[in-house]
């Protein structure tokens, strides 16, 4: 596809939506909110339209907690790619080569049989045993970079984005050399989880793919000539069978995913606590409360806002009839909200006894593979934060990511005594 055919078909898309959108449309008002406004109020308004709302775009909307639950269970239902999002078709290529994409390529975009064969090679690495087996040195991990903070630090940047980076790394065996970029990757890549919306966009996810995919090769020879105790070892060495494209994707889809949803965990859980500041002390004091607050955060203000699903055939949902194709968008944060499962749902409340109950790990065959391990690296990074600075407070404008699909901050300033100033948006 030229570059001119590609800008004219970016600039016509977003001239559509942001028309639908004005007109109250709710698929294009989720895809034209600006990504430092809050949504929930918007959530609200299409709640107010019913279960299932029909958008002019040629999709469905629904809010409904238990819709979207049968429809993540159902499996006539199947995944929806970022090209199928963003309704502009994108193939990324180098010398007249496809590029794998870490995460449209990956098991997460993929049904089964696919999604189970791929699925099933990194699952060792996520049982609840291994992942105690893990505990240890995610707590060092948090200490260690906490002993790294001073009176001033951008809470983003300096902690909440270093910690999943540095149990991700660790769990892929990359090069402590290399782990700075993977935040810079991880931004590039949320950008367009949603879509590509514009040619600046698509520039920067091609360079960002290419240089992935140069680094990961590299990683993978050396694990190929050296293992180690590590999950690309293990895919190289008991899996050779396994095409590049899968291991790519399988890697970077691990190496992203488990940035992307705990980083912003973290920002949106220490947001909760500057907004209530009541959880504070009991959440630096117990590890138990420490463990509801992370779920009532997930549940309130999850990382990731909705997801697509097309039905693979015609079929009836909630008393409307679907056609093969139609794509429905499941509205993970507002179904998180659903008055008719969580009582007063506006309400942040760690000792809620359902929160458990969000959808902000999705559910069924697609449910989060990191999501035991998001929990453990969430818990134990705000409760162990707030234990060694109890005052914590802002100390300047935060900036959010700029994406509809992931929510969290992007900067965070904050300063450790009871002196520092509020919280506003920038």
């Amino acid at each position: 596809m030229s570059q001119l055919k590609t800008t004219a078909q970016f600039f016509a898309l977003r001239t559509l939506v942001r028309g639908y959108a004005l007109i109250g449309d709710p698929y294009a008002g989720v895809m034209a909110s600006p990504p430092d406004r809050d949504p929930y109020a918007m959530y609200e308004k299409v709640r107010a339209k019913g279960d299932m709302v029909r958008s002019r775009m040629g999709a469905y909307v629904t809010p409904s907690r238990e819709i979207c639950d049968s429809v993540l269970r159902d499996n006539r239902f199947v995944t929806a790619t970022f090209d199928e999002a963003s309704m502009v078709p994108i193939t990324l290529v180098k010398n007249g080569e496809k590029i794998v994409n870490p995460v449209q390529d990956s098991f997460l975009m993929k049904n089964p049989p696919d999604h189970t064969r791929l699925r099933r090679l990194v699952q060792p690495f996520f049982t609840p045993r291994a992942l105690k087996d893990r505990t240890a040195s995610i707590q060092k991990i948090v200490t260690d970079h906490l002993d790294r903070l001073g009176d001033r630090f951008d809470v983003v940047t300096e902690f909440a984005s270093q910690v999943p980076i540095q149990v991700i790394a660790d769990l892929l065996g990359v090069p402590d050399d290399h782990k700075d970029v993977f935040a810079r990757w991880g931004s590039a890549l949320a950008e367009t989880l949603d879509g590509v919306w514009s040619h600046r966009q698509l520039k920067d996810l091609h360079a960002t793919i290419i240089e992935y995919n140069d680094f990961i090769d590299v990683l993978i020879d050396e694990r190929r000539r050296n293992p180690q105790d590590d999950i690309v070892s293990h895919l190289v060495t008991q899996h050779e069978d396994l095409s590049r494209e899968d291991l790519v994707a399988t890697t970077g889809l691990l190496l992203f995913a488990g940035f992307e949803t705990t980083v912003n965990l973290i920002s949106n859980g220490v947001l909760k606590a500057f907004e209530n500041p009541h959880t504070v002390a009991p959440l630096a004091q117990s590890a138990e409360y420490a463990e509801g607050f992370v779920e009532e955060v997930l549940r309130l203000d999850p990382p990731v806002q909705y997801t697509i699903r097309w039905p693979g055939e015609r079929l009836e949902l909630a008393g409307v009839s679907l056609p093969k194709g139609m794509p429905v968008m499941l509205m993970l944060a507002a179904a998180n909200r659903d008055p008719r499962v969580f009582e007063d749902p506006l309400k942040f409340d760690p000792t809620r006894s359902n929160a458990r109950e969000h959808l902000a790990f999705s559910a069924g065959i697609h449910y989060c593979i990191g999501a035991g391990l998001s929990r453990i690296e969430g818990t134990l990074a705000l409760h162990e934060l707030f234990k060694r600075f109890p005052k914590l407070a802002a100390d300047g404008p935060m900036t959010r990511r700029r994406s509809k699909l992931i929510r969290g901050a992007l900067r965070l300033p904050v300063r450790a005594n009871e002196t520092s100033r509020s919280l506003t948006v920038k």
